[in-house]
């Protein structure tokens, strides 16, 4: 049996993909989270999944006691961090508040740590970071520019974590700057389970499927791209939660850390989107155009070099996959995780 991880919001959607590949690879896992945004009943879901059970810990980053508890508890190798906010609209009409949970409940997240002779994170970052600069094609290398508050405290973080490297040799940090991320488990029971107004774009689309909303709004059909709509790079959720394994797997293993960019390297429209969803779901779309967001980029792609360069990491699911596998929660989770 390996070592325990702790994986900070691993009730979440992408963190309980990662709690899985974690158990399924022989490790021993311990969730931190406040169930703001996720669903108790994820705990079942991944243990029906993988035959494995899971310590949930319901707690705040920002909550210290809570924190200390658990590291006395639990003999923790290393931290995989996700928990935080992560609406982009909502960021911008709240500012302290994700502030509040981003920025300062990491500070005391990693403060917690160093007390507890914890060393190693990986953190959940995001192509935010990037802003409107630079992002046909995003190296690592460019010089981040976020535009709203959510991508202002992932970039904060980041840099958070890069001073504590250069004060600490101990200290061992992997950001991952997230892309599209989007899919759902194949085994049909875990997938994302947005509580409220979804802001993904496949949620959006099986509500739509559903009937559960009625249409699907794109943002712009004038952009300089093969059809006029906006063109993202999209990742599968299980290729992900590969790259968190890996990444852990190379601090583990004695690397300083990196930040790298986790997308496919390929961009569809939203266009081609709607109608790769149209085919696995055998479900006609209605959409509506509506004028462009402020801030939307006609593009935004990651460069994977590098994670193929140091994690051995590529995005292997295509568009029709992400499609088919967010289709088949929908169907057998119509209201997610309600119903346990």
């Amino acid at each position: 049996m390996k070592e325990k991880i702790l994986v900070t919001g691993g009730a979440g959607y992408v963190g309980s993909h990662i709690v899985v590949r974690l158990l399924n690879g022989g490790w021993r896992v311990v969730i931190l989270d406040n169930l703001s945004n996720s669903h108790p009943a994820v705990v079942k879901r991944i243990q029906r999944v993988t035959g494995r059970t899971v310590d949930l810990v319901v707690g705040d980053i920002r909550d210290r006691l809570c924190l200390r508890r658990l590291f006395q508890e639990h003999s923790v190798r290393a931290v995989i961090h996700l928990a935080g906010l992560k609406s982009i609209r909502e960021s911008e009409l709240h500012p302290l508040r994700y502030y509040d949970h981003n920025l300062f409940g990491s500070a005391i997240l990693f403060d917690e740590m160093i007390n507890a002779d914890v060393n190693i994170a990986v953190f959940s970052s995001s192509a935010t970071v990037y802003g409107p600069t630079g992002c046909e094609k995003c190296k690592e290398s460019a010089t981040p520019a976020p535009i709203n508050t959510y991508g202002k405290t992932k970039q904060m973080v980041e840099e958070v974590l890069k001073d504590l490297r250069r004060s600490n040799p101990k200290w061992q940090a992997a950001i991952l700057r997230y892309f599209n991320c989007a899919g759902a488990h194949e085994s049909g029971l875990i997938g994302e389970n947005p509580l409220g107004e979804p802001n993904n774009l496949l949620p959006i689309l099986t509500q739509v499927a559903s009937r559960k909303r009625k249409r699907f709004s794109i943002f712009g059909s004038d952009y300089p791209t093969r059809d006029g709509t906006a063109l993202r790079d999209y990742v599968h959720v299980e290729d992900l939660a590969e790259a968190h394994i890996s990444a852990l797997n190379g601090l583990l293993n004695g690397s300083p850390g990196w930040t790298i960019n986790l997308g496919s390297g390929v961009t569809h429209t939203l266009f081609e989107v709607v109608r790769s969803f149209e085919k696995v779901s055998e479900t006609k779309i209605p959409f509506e155009i509506l004028d462009r967001r402020t801030g939307d980029l006609a593009e935004c792609c990651a460069d994977p070099t590098l994670a193929r360069t140091l994690l051995s990491w590529e995005a292997k699911q295509n568009l029709d996959r992400i499609c088919e596998d967010a289709w088949r929660w929908q169907k057998r989770n119509p209201w997610g995780y309600a119903h346990g």
